[in-house]
């Protein structure tokens, strides 16, 4: 299968490319604005990957990618926040499957609905979302919650390492929300919260305590429509130097009185001053889900899942999905059908080797306080 990975030299995709160009089956073509980077990270990975130079924005992308004869198109180039659809679009156009990493909530959020009908008139998949949020957050809610008769909280904090490598449209895609109001589900119904402001501390299994705040991702809307029942769901991040976390939300503070209208146009100076931080953290990042409800003997339940990656590696977690899927469609696997948000299409069980692959280390921790006599 031809695979297509837009953005293939970037923080992402070049992760994606390493995996996929010694996969079977898979023909990879590494997608870019610069063909001389692009062709240069492709001989890099030998085999039969090769550098392309492709536009997301050019009205010709549908013609360009049947001519290429792409079969998958994997889009990593980011931010997602306020891109439109022209690139799924053209690649239903050109009779190919999709999957992107979005985390921007709109973008997942109403990618089923907005492309449905071309992707099964073309009899392909699409798949947005493909990333730690909500592919894995949805895996390991499904596998902490088997057998409950219901779910009454979902709690989500990712707590990435202050020295792992860090793209400039991840942050700029953070930074969107920074002190805008979000919208989530608690006690049962919406409210808003601010973005970034008033952090919280954390408990980690494998790690200190870190403050996490607010951010804007596709599970806060998806959670509550997919797990019925549930009254509240929240998703922190927790950076790991505290000046770096104060420094957000004193963002959010300026953007909400109006000092600081676009935070996002600060990421290109964010993202190289970041390195100044590097020396007061570590390698070591992690994440949490914890869940409370009633289990299968309906008795009140609360259950967290952790996982911890050293050495820096914990970028490798949002692309995992991706790999998955991709080589899901490179062995002839079916997948529905159609467009769909990336919630319930991979079983935690299938994450666990490429855990293992990268030294993570997992914990499923039961939580549930003892019955008061």
């Amino acid at each position: 299968m031809k695979t297509l990975v837009l953005g293939g030299y970037g923080n992402f995709g070049a992760r994606i490319c390493r995996a996929l160009a010694s996969s079977p089956g898979i023909e990879l073509l590494v997608g870019g604005r610069d063909l001389e980077r692009a062709t240069a990270f492709a001989q890099s990975l030998g085999g039969n990957a090769r550098g392309i130079r492709i536009d997301v924005q050019s009205p010709d992308l549908a013609q360009g990618l049947g001519y290429l004869g792409v079969g998958l198109v994997i889009h990593t180039a980011g931010p997602f926040q306020n891109q439109d659809y022209r690139v799924p679009q053209a690649v239903a156009a050109a009779s190919a499957h999709y999957i992107d990493l979005a985390d921007g909530r709109r973008f997942v959020c109403d990618f089923p609905s907005a492309l449905d009908a071309a992707f099964r008139d073309a009899g392909r998949t699409a798949v947005a979302g493909a990333s730690t949020v909500p592919a894995l957050s949805s895996a390991v809610v499904d596998h902490l919650t088997a057998g409950w008769q219901d779910i009454r909280s979902i709690d989500i904090c990712i707590a990435p390492a202050q020295g792992a490598p860090r793209g400039e449209a991840t942050l700029a895609g953070v930074l969107a929300y920074c002190g805008e109001p979000i919208r989530v589900w608690q006690d049962g119904q919406w409210t808003e919260r601010l973005g970034w402001a008033d952090p919280v501390k954390v408990q980690f299994a494998r790690m200190k305590p870190r403050r996490g705040a607010l951010c804007d991702i596709p599970d806060l809307e998806l959670f509550p429509a997919r797990y019925a029942g549930v009254q509240s769901v929240m998703f922190r991040a927790a950076l790991e130097v505290g000046l770096a976390q104060q420094a957000f939300a004193f963002m959010a503070w300026l953007h909400r009185v109006g000092l600081l209208p676009a935070p996002q146009k600060l990421a290109p100076l964010l993202h190289s001053a970041g390195r100044v931080f590097d020396a007061l953290g570590t390698a070591l990042g992690g994440m949490v889900v914890r869940v409370t409800g009633t289990d299968a003997q309906g008795k009140a339940a609360r259950r967290a899942w952790h996982i911890a990656s050293d050495d820096n590696h914990g970028p490798e977690i949002p692309c995992m999905a991706a790999i998955l899927l991709a080589r899901r469609l490179a062995r002839g696997e079916a997948l529905p059908l159609g467009a769909h948000a990336c919630a319930g299409l991979l079983a935690l069980s299938e994450f666990e080797p490429e855990f293992a692959r990268w030294g993570m280390v997992t914990d499923v921790v039961d939580e549930t306080p003892p019955p008061t006599s």
